[in-house]
């Protein structure tokens, strides 16, 4: 079974042309439960560089079908057997204003369009540059 993945090395992605926020937004949490964006948005910022991609994108869907620990493994494999949208379609980036910088290990940092870090990204040639996606066409 062939395994995709949603992980960059090196990269930095900005924030989508038509995103709404002006400076990045905590994403509000709607109800009783949690948005992928909250859930990715807690991972991500409590433990910059810790996880990948494909870690946060993976743990939204568990918890999402509330998969059991003993499940997880083969869950996972079956999960990424077939391509899923990577950060350039997050709410974070496409809604929230927040940058997402993957290392060289495929390690991921939220950085807000606001920040001085989020502009050196941008003027860093030793990193690759990718546009979040665009809300509308």
């Amino acid at each position: 079974m062939k395994i995709h993945s949603t992980n960059y090395i090196n990269t930095f992605i900005a924030v989508a042309d038509d995103c709404p926020a002006g400076t990045a937004e905590i994403p509000p949490i709607k109800g009783d439960t949690r948005t992928a964006a909250n859930v990715q948005f807690e991972m991500i910022s409590k433990n910059p560089y810790k996880y990948t991609s494909d870690d946060v994108l993976f743990h939204v869907f568990a918890e999402k079908n509330g998969l059991a620990p003993s499940k997880i493994s083969s869950a996972r494999e079956q999960f990424f057997s077939k391509g899923q949208p990577c950060f350039r379609a997050s709410p974070l980036t496409k809604r929230y204003g927040w940058g997402v910088h993957s290392d060289a290990e495929g390690k991921i940092a939220l950085y807000g369009r606001d920040t001085k870090e989020y502009e050196d990204f941008l003027l860093d040639g030793a990193v690759k540059m990718l546009k979040a996606m665009k809300s509308s066409k």
